[in-house]
């Protein structure tokens, strides 16, 4: 692929479908930037194809192990996958990102083998989420909602739509980058893992209001039923106060995610500093955000999700480019943005 057909894959198009993951990648090492791109920008694609809901479920399922296949390296057409799904995208990027879905197998090709294997493997795992995604809520929208069984499935869910990049970032750096030679990568990867499920326990927690709109809660059945609720309570907003305690117990699930999130992140050597911000960034916000939920009176009656503001997403990322030298100090940036006082 020319230069500069791979320089507006993985810089315009994944600026435009994700700017928040696009600051992580810009700060990267260059080496781990193609690997790390091309890993976002298909699994991006795949969850397009997923979520598009004016298409039949079957359909998507089957376009989806269409694109499963082809991420695997199996000769397929994506074509049809492509056409049936592009004009029916409300964002451009989006369409975009599914029209140039071919150069990006094809980009996935020309990595190194050990780098194409890692990938190859995030991107099972990740569309395996999506595939379960799509088998466990059958209704589309809030007449017809579903929920996740069990705790155990919830932990199942975040692992398969986001713990699992915390083992492929683990494997990916550790194999790029020299500093890295004394990481246990299999303990590293068990906080990798968990860095990963903070971050999507955090949108579990947000977007429950929206979610039961489409027919989905990943609340489990069986803990709102102790609490005497069913799934379809939750569209009402008075349901909060029976709801509070198992939605401060899955806050404080979160909590004890990002604690290993932050040990992840303060064990990567202070020379790779690149790696430490790029950890640290999505952690920072991430932890303001459930904050935010922590403090907000009625969760089930935010018309729109709790996103922290801009200004404090910048005042975040410039302090911690401050602090990304000392554990001391970036830790102390890690309790500001949690609200507690720092020690």
């Amino acid at each position: 692929m020319p230069r500069q057909s791979h320089d507006s894959l993985l810089r315009g198009l994944l600026r435009d479908v994700s700017r928040s993951f696009y600051l992580s990648l810009r700060i990267l090492p260059r080496d781990l930037r193609a690997p790390v791109g091309l890993a976002y920008l298909l699994a991006r694609a795949a969850d397009t194809v997923a979520d598009t809901r004016l298409i039949a479920r079957d359909a998507r399922l089957a376009h989806l192990e269409t694109l499963r296949r082809a991420f695997a390296g199996t000769p397929v057409d994506v074509a049809g996958a492509i056409a049936a799904c592009r004009p029916h995208q409300g964002k451009a990027a989006e369409a975009t990102l599914l029209t140039r879905l071919p150069e990006a197998v094809a980009e996935l090709e020309r990595l190194d083998a050990p780098d194409r294997a890692a990938v190859r493997g995030v991107l099972a795992t990740l569309t395996s989420g999506m595939v379960f995604d799509l088998a466990t809520f059958p209704g589309e929208d809030a007449a017809h909602v579903t929920a996740l069984g069990t705790r155990a499935d919830l932990d199942r869910y975040v692992y398969l739509v986001a713990g699992c990049v915390g083992e492929f970032w683990t494997v990916i750096h550790a194999a790029h980058r020299p500093r890295l030679a004394r990481w246990d990568v299999a303990a590293m990867s068990t906080n990798g893992v968990r860095f990963g499920k903070a971050l999507q326990m955090t949108n579990v927690l947000r977007d429950v209001p929206s979610d039961l709109r489409q027919g989905r809660c990943y609340l489990p059945a069986d803990e709102l039923a102790a609490h005497g609720l069913a799934p379809a309570d939750l569209l009402d907003p008075s349901a909060m106060p029976k709801l509070r305690p198992l939605y401060e117990a899955l806050l404080e699930l979160a909590d004890a995610h990002y604690h290993a999130g932050w040990r992840y992140t303060l064990a990567i050597p202070r020379r790779e500093w690149r790696m430490r911000l790029a950890c640290a960034w999505p952690l920072l916000i991430g932890e303001a955000t459930l904050a935010m939920l922590r403090r907000h009176d009625n969760p089930l009656a935010a018309t729109t999700p709790v996103k922290i503001p801009r200004a404090r997403v910048r005042a975040l990322l410039t302090h911690s480019i401050a602090a990304v030298w000392s554990n001391r100090a970036l830790a102390a940036e890690a309790t500001r943005a949690r609200g507690a006082p720092a020690r």
